[in-house]
């Protein structure tokens, strides 16, 4: 496992779409909200009203409940787009062959790649969060009031939760044996995450649950609901283990 551990985090770290991605979930979401928070005083009806919780309730809160949406959407898609080239990475480079030769096991390696990949969530998260409070002071919100510091922890909280329902990207680049596979399947997931908060079934539907309880919007989840995440994740992660385990090289 060590072994299989060192090569996938200098995989990792040596790989040109994790370094954009990073950049783009860390900086990306944080400047977005930053800029939004410039754009706050205007005289623009149409804007004013997209500008939403910046205006109402404004402040420290506001910029955290417009992080928290970002978060949701833009940090999924990142996410998966960087389990989608950890578990097609051998396929698109034609290296998939040597992993039947080397010592340790497939499923070893998949289990490596979902370790490597977790640890660089972890920090991009801790990042993001990090940042958007720099923003947020660099902007002039001012010190931070006591009752925002739930709403920053619950903005770490769905980050975390964004990283591991990001698993499904790996199962479906593993039986694509494609990038796209992964993006592809991220994509759908948001979209039918969108649907069903529209529909009112949000709480139910584990990958649109997190944001909801982060945003602590009107629609109420459960701690129950927010446990569905767990079995979605486990069931992701043995279906990926399980590819690994039975991948052959003819199909």
């Amino acid at each position: 496992m060590i072994t299989g551990l060192v090569t996938e985090f200098a995989k990792l770290v040596h790989a040109t779409v994790v370094r954009v991605t990073t950049v783009l979930v860390v900086l990306g979401i944080s400047l977005i909200c930053a800029a939004m928070l410039l754009a706050v005083h205007t005289d623009d009806p149409q804007l004013a009203a997209k500008l939403g919780p910046l205006i109402d309730p404004g402040g420290w809160a506001g910029y955290i409940t417009v992080a928290i949406q970002v978060t949701g959407a833009a940090g999924f898609v990142g996410y998966g787009v960087v389990l989608s080239w950890l578990f097609s990475r051998e396929f698109a480079d034609g290296t998939i062959t040597g992993l039947f030769a080397i010592p340790v096991s497939r499923p070893t390696i998949a289990a490596a790649k979902l370790v490597v990949y977790l640890a660089w969530g972890l920090v991009t998260a801790a990042a993001l969060l990090f940042t958007l409070i720099v923003l947020g002071l660099a902007s002039g919100l001012g010190a931070i009031p006591a009752d925002v510091v739930p709403s920053m922890a619950r903005q770490f909280g769905l980050s975390v939760f964004t990283i591991v329902l990001a698993t499904p990207a790996a199962w479906a680049a593993t039986l694509g044996r494609s990038v796209l596979a992964g993006i592809g399947t991220t994509i759908a997931i948001l979209v039918l995450s969108q649907v069903s908060v529209i529909s009112g079934a949000g709480g139910w539907f584990p990958f649109a649950a997190p944001a909801l309880w982060a945003i602590n919007s009107d629609i109420t989840v459960t701690p129950v609901q927010l446990t569905l995440v767990l079995p979605v994740v486990a069931v992701s992660v043995a279906l990926t283990l399980s590819s690994w385990r039975h991948l052959q090289l003819d199909h």
